[in-house]
């Protein structure tokens, strides 16, 4: 295993301990079997597209390792990226109060529904990774990236997002939570401004971006945005 193998897993690792203290130690309970699902569901698709990588595509892994604030360039995505981190901890946080003090309930069958969905939220993020070896976490143009229209970009702009948002939809009720939707608003307003900047940063700095925004209406869900 390389430095690079090493960065990539203990990220993973990582990520499976901040979900752990943003869910179990809110909720003040570890007898909590929606959290350990979901958790191992997330934890576990996120794992595999790192295998691929780590297999298939190391230069999109050594860009996809370079996340978070740090990596960005503009000072306007360093903002956007630490209010995306927060939203993403609100999605898991959320619920876990409702744990612990009963807001609300879901049925054993939509949680079940829920991490159904985030797992479709990850595999869409991973045929993005698979079609297009340029997205990296951070915005940025190399100087041999092209257009990619190919795939889930003929269809969204911004497809990466489309499946963030709807694995990040199906976390509260696969934790067992309805009041933990209201979390995934704010989450999806960072997105979105984070896509509306990006590509006014590719129109310029991507040859052919515009083009394929004239060619490829929606953003992010085909026929509405």
């Amino acid at each position: 295993m390389d430095a690079l193998d090493a960065k990539a897993w203990i990220g993973i690792v990582r990520l499976a301990m901040v979900l752990g203290l943003a869910t179990f130690l809110p909720a003040w309970t570890l007898a909590w079997w929606q959290a350990w699902t979901c958790i191992g569901v997330f934890v576990a698709c996120a794992g595999a597209i790192t295998a691929y990588l780590v297999r298939h595509d190391r230069a999109l892994l050594a860009r996809r390792v370079r996340a978070g604030p740090a990596a960005e360039k503009e000072f306007t995505q360093k903002v956007i990226q630490s209010l995306a981190f927060v939203a993403f901890l609100a999605v898991f946080v959320v619920p876990a109060l409702d744990r612990r003090f009963g807001w609300s309930r879901v049925p054993i069958g939509i949680s079940i529904v829920g991490d159904g969905v985030v797992v479709l939220g990850f595999w869409i993020v991973f045929r993005v990774l698979r079609e297009n070896t340029f997205a990296s976490a951070a915005i940025e143009v190399t100087s041999e990236q092209r257009v990619i229209s190919t795939g889930p970009y003929a269809y969204v702009r911004h497809p990466m997002y489309s499946g963030a948002l709807l694995l990040i939809v199906g976390v509260p009720p696969a934790l067992g939570s309805w009041v933990g939707l209201g979390a995934v608003a704010p989450f999806a307003l960072v997105i979105v401004w984070r896509l509306r900047d990006e590509e006014r940063f590719l129109a310029k700095s991507l040859e052919g971006y515009e083009s394929y925004c004239a060619r490829v209406r929606y953003r992010l869900v085909p026929l509405v945005w």
